[in-house]
């Protein structure tokens, strides 16, 4: 009491001792919620790159995807049994091309993931005739399966089933008629009506076999 006196200081009262903490606490609740507002934006959204995903690459998907046939197979090793899977994966742009992967591995989406890169690196082109329909009837072998695919007129729709469906669906095809004959394995029937479009032929390609060059257009003609 005596030094506060000799420095001309007047002793602290009791209400202001209780009021410093509670300031204390109002100053540090406040920097709280300084450090809130700089996390968060309006309505609390978060704005870092994890919150309102800046700074992720958004990849264009190019390719439309369908699984055909998913397999649990099983090895017999000294340990016991080793269970991996099989995926076989069919992909197309709508447009006329289209592709299919078989991917294996310990886990379904490995698989899976397995299938899709080995779809894209194995693509194939075919000629998509006026109609939405395929230019020409053929028949394509793989094993002991067959599949034929014939033109279809517009308004027929795909008269196909199974993984021949799907290729057709993903690869652009809206008109066609199709059966299989022999086996109906889904994986020689996916071989089998890959092969067959392969065999589709332009009417300009078919002239450019024949005749060693392409036919003139119709204003070349005239």
């Amino acid at each position: 009491m005596a030094e506060e006196l000799k420095n001309n200081v007047a002793p602290a009262t009791d209400a202001e001792v209780k009021a410093e903490p509670a300031a204390a606490g109002e100053k540090s609740a406040a920097a709280g919620r300084g450090n809130g507002a700089r996390r968060f934006g309006q309505g609390g959204r978060r704005l870092n790159g994890r919150g309102n995903g800046r700074g992720r690459k958004v990849e264009e998907k190019l390719y439309d995807e369908k699984v055909i046939k998913i397999s649990r197979v099983a090895k017999t090793v000294k340990g016991g049994k080793r269970v991996r899977f099989t995926a076989l994966v069919v992909i197309g742009d709508g447009k006329g091309k289209f592709g299919y992967g078989l991917g294996k591995s310990g886990e379904v989406p490995d698989a899976i993931k397995k299938a899709l890169a080995a779809a894209k690196r194995n693509m194939f082109k075919v000629a998509i005739a006026k109609g939405d329909t395929v230019t020409h009837s053929a028949m394509g072998h793989f094993g002991a399966t067959q599949v034929f695919l014939k033109p279809a007129p517009a308004g027929t729709g795909l008269v196909a089933g199974g993984a021949v469906r799907s290729i057709l669906e993903l690869a652009g095809i809206k008109n066609i008629y199709s059966k299989i004959y022999g086996s109906r394995t889904k994986t020689n029937v996916v071989k089998a009506t890959v092969e067959a479009l392969s065999q589709m032929k332009t009417y300009e390609q078919v002239e450019l076999n024949r005749y060693g060059k392409a036919p003139k257009a119709k204003a070349d003609a005239e």
